[in-house]
């Protein structure tokens, strides 16, 4: 109980769970998009600290609500706790496999590779009639483990997925890069060399966190897909790896808890912007995006550290 962390973060799962059941469904919405986007942040904000950074999560994101879909699709399935292991199992088989090959990169390289998979996924999805080629396809849900949805509870059983799942990952991510092999992490983005001095292997660390971010990739675009209810290829764009990019800048590194903050303004930010200001959202992301760069160069949640050192 001594960790502040997971104090935060026990306190923000009581108030979205209560604040969950009296929101109206807009609302409800809007804060199951921001979780799911940020468990593939959470996953980014691990690469960050190895000194990686990808623009190609879209791929893992993509893959993760096709995989959903494709269960449901195939097998008639239309439980979300088998669609979402479906959408978790897929993403770490293909970043296991992938992983051999990135490990051995660095900087812009392995920013330009991963997205090189994940727009080489987008075309294969746009020339697939199969899959619905750019239209895509719909999907639902009618179950959560067995347990049968009644109408127009879908939204909130799914918000309250979402809040465990988010609240899973962080503890376990928090856990893990307090760990040996987390520690390990940051010492890799500041020099490699002494740490293969020290007897532990680069390339293993770089794939394992490769794989972790790649799960919670997947499981990110599963949520969502569910939450939607609609899936297509621009999920796999190189837009969408950029707008996971922006929302881990926009964060911080800081906290396990900084990818949820930084994806709920974003979302925010966005919907205002696209309800008030269609035709110029994009200038107000970009103009937030300068904001945060030259007066919060760390994030966002820099803001809670600084008034953390004060007190």
């Amino acid at each position: 109980m001594s960790d502040r962390t997971i104090v935060a973060l026990a306190a923000a799962v009581a108030v979205l769970g209560a604040g969950g059941a009296l929101a109206p469904q807009w609302l409800v919405f809007l804060l199951t998009l921001a979780l799911a986007k940020g468990l593939v942040v959470l996953g980014l904000l691990l690469l960050m600290r190895t000194g990686l950074v990808s623009f190609g999560q879209g791929l893992y994101y993509c893959l993760g609500a096709y995989a959903a879909a494709l269960v449901q699709q195939t097998f008639g399935v239309h439980d979300a706790a088998l669609m979402l292991c479906a959408a978790l199992l897929a993403s770490v088989a293909v970043a296991v496999v992938l992983g051999f090959l990135l490990a051995g990169y660095r900087g812009i390289f392995f920013a330009m590779l991963s997205l090189a998979f994940s727009m080489i996924l987008f075309g294969l999805l746009v020339k697939s009639s199969a899959l619905g080629s750019t239209d895509g396809f719909n999907i639902a849900t009618r179950s959560l483990a067995g347990w049968r949805i009644e109408d127009g509870q879908a939204g909130r059983v799914l918000m309250g997925v979402a809040i465990g799942l988010f609240a899973a990952a962080a503890v376990t991510l928090h856990r893990y890069m307090n760990s040996h092999l987390g520690r390990l992490s940051a010492a890799i983005r500041d020099n490699e060399l002494r740490v293969e001095y020290l007897g532990a292997s680069v390339r293993n660390v770089v794939h394992l966190n490769y794989v972790i971010a790649a799960a919670l990739g997947g499981l990110g675009g599963g949520l969502t897909a569910l939450a939607v209810g609609h899936i297509d290829p621009d999920m796999a764009y190189w837009t969408t790896s950029g707008e996971f990019v922006f929302v881990a800048v926009l964060s911080g590194t800081g906290n396990v808890l900084a990818p949820f903050f930084g994806s709920a303004i974003f979302e925010a930010i966005r919907t205002l912007a696209s309800q008030y200001a269609p035709n110029v959202w994009q200038m107000t992301l970009g103009i937030a995006m300068l904001a945060i760069i030259m007066f919060l160069p760390a994030g966002l949640w820099s803001l809670f550290r600084r008034r953390t050192r004060t007190s």
